[in-house]
């Protein structure tokens, strides 16, 4: 994802509570001429002329005076006036909540961090008790909108960004509905602030405080209460089926079995815990492999399915943070609230809190006066165990169905590209259209986002790197019958790169992609 954002200086401004928000400009409706252009522009190289032809007859009529693309283009325009940003409802449904696939791998993201080396249990829940205390300072920040605003870098330097998507880090959950997912933000006049995280630990979950008589807890409490919760998860008498598992199924199924267990009392308190947390840390088990870079990716992307951690998540909160006793770390996302760059700006200052305090040697701090954290129970009927059974083995076919590997390219990077007067992100994409084509001897219509954050409530918009310029370039480099000179191939190279960018910051100055204009 091409980052049209940088991380603010030091002495940038807090950011302005929602009361004192500045005044950002709404993203444009794109002028509809404009619209249909481009969208002819786009797909004239990837159809048959025949095809195309038909393509420009239904623009054609949909563009004339008086035609349908005016009316709707009025209804935009309307909407645009009504509402901070007018495509972002839109957005949000399409992209995720009207989305039925199952959320790990199709849709959740993750972070990984740098292996640890754990000698011990005990090293694994030091390392999760300074991840808590960095998670509650970030949070803090948060909640007195102390966040340094983030600003624009490259030809919008300096022009401040929207913060909204910050808020949901912690307060966002994904409920699952039979047609359409809820997004639920927790934050209420009438509900208090959450003060409990979730810890996942052997399929279990468990309620951890981390205010107790308005007290926040120190990293040695976290750590003596995360030892509790280990010793509990340990006593195979207590264990509960893996309700986990659910959240790892389609939507609609899940949705189906959220009914079925709120059903019961129990289990409507123990969604409830879940629903209001601030997080989840999931403590893993060894995945039984060789940790290896792409091993740990697929360890947060689906917990390497029911036999190994695939129960111990619950995909549908916004931030759950894995610490493995295998040293596999990192962070897995609920999508829908916030996009790449929000989650990398937190995750980079969670990294930082963790260096700056790595010396410090955790101990436990008194058990006498800390309550045991608590288990969350669950009544499981004949039919809910039927679920439980099917949601496992569509798990195990994602997880068998993912091919994916972590390889390392070193002969160059960024720093090489960047003095070829080129941006490493359309070189990456017009590299990656040459792979396709010469695979498939076809371009692949792929979708990159760009930021639109520039504008209130901003997310991504689309870019679409299979261009024609592209297409010049990839067809010339791989026709080995009439080779062209090295010079000429790096001209149409830089001419696709060129291509590229200009469309990203088109985009990411208009918000004029291509899949919005007319959605109505």
């Amino acid at each position: 994802m091409p980052i049209q954002e940088k991380a603010p200086p030091k002495m940038a401004a807090k950011t302005p509570s929602s009361e004192e928000e500045p005044e950002l400009p709404k993203l444009p409706v794109p002028p509809l001429q404009q619209t249909l252009a481009t969208y002819l522009r786009c797909m004239q190289h990837l159809v048959p002329e025949e095809q195309f032809r038909r393509s420009q007859a239904i623009v054609q009529r949909f563009g004339a005076p008086g035609g349908l693309g005016e009316t709707l283009q009025q209804k935009l325009l309307e909407r645009q006036e009504k509402t901070a940003n007018w495509v972002s409802e839109y957005w949000l449904n399409d992209m995720y909540l009207n989305n039925r696939l199952a959320l790990p791998v199709n849709s959740s993201p993750a972070v990984i961090f740098a292996r640890q080396h754990f000698q011990d249990t005990n090293d694994q829940l030091r390392f999760a008790a300074n991840l808590i205390s960095g998670v509650l300072n970030y949070k803090a920040l948060l909640d007195s909108h102390s966040i340094p605003t983030d600003c624009a870098k490259g030809q919008l330097s300096g022009q401040q960004l929207c913060m909204k998507q910050y808020y949901g880090l912690f307060s966002s959950y994904r409920l699952p509905g039979h047609t359409q997912d809820t997004l639920v933000a927790q934050k209420s006049s009438v509900m208090p602030e959450p003060e409990h995280i979730i810890v996942a630990c052997c399929n279990q979950f468990f309620v951890l405080d981390v205010v107790i008589n308005f007290r926040r807890l120190s990293e040695g409490d976290l750590f003596t209460q995360l030892r509790k919760i280990v010793k509990m998860a340990s006593n195979e008498d207590e264990r509960l089926p893996p309700i986990g598992l659910l959240t790892s199924d389609g939507r609609n199924e899940w949705a189906e079995a959220r009914t079925v267990l709120m059903k019961d009392s129990t289990n409507r308190d123990s969604l409830d815990m879940i629903e209001r947390c601030i997080c989840l840390v999931c403590l893993d088990a060894p995945g039984g492999w060789e940790p290896s870079d792409t091993n740990r990716a697929l360890q947060l992307l689906h917990g390497g399915g029911c036999s190994k951690n695939g129960a111990n998540r619950w995909y549908d909160k916004s931030l759950q943070f894995v610490v493995g006793r295998d040293g596999t770390c990192g962070v897995v996302c609920e999508h829908s609230p916030f996009d790449g760059i929000v989650l990398v700006q937190c995750t980079e200052y969670l990294l930082k809190f963790m260096m700056s305090s790595s010396k410090k040697l955790v101990r436990a701090d008194s058990v006498s006066e800390l309550p045991a954290p608590r288990r969350l129970r669950w009544k499981c009927s004949p039919e809910i165990q039927g679920l439980l059974a099917s949601s496992a083995e569509k798990l195990q076919r994602i997880v068998k169905n993912l091919d994916f590997t972590i390889y390392k390219f070193d002969n160059y990077g960024k720093t090489f590209i960047k003095k070829q007067k080129c941006s490493p992100d359309a070189f990456i994409q017009v590299a990656l259209q040459l792979a396709f084509y010469r695979l498939h001897k076809r371009l692949v219509p792929t979708y990159e986002s760009a930021s639109i954050r520039r504008f209130q409530e901003g997310r991504v918009d689309n870019i679409r790197s299979a261009t024609p310029e592209a297409l010049s370039f990839v067809k010339a480099i791989t026709n080995h019958k009439a080779a062209m000179p090295d010079l000429e191939n790096l001209l149409l190279l830089k001419d696709a790169i060129r291509a590229q960018t200009e469309f990203t910051v088109m985009v990411s100055d208009e918000g004029g992609g291509l899949v919005w204009a007319h959605d109505c």
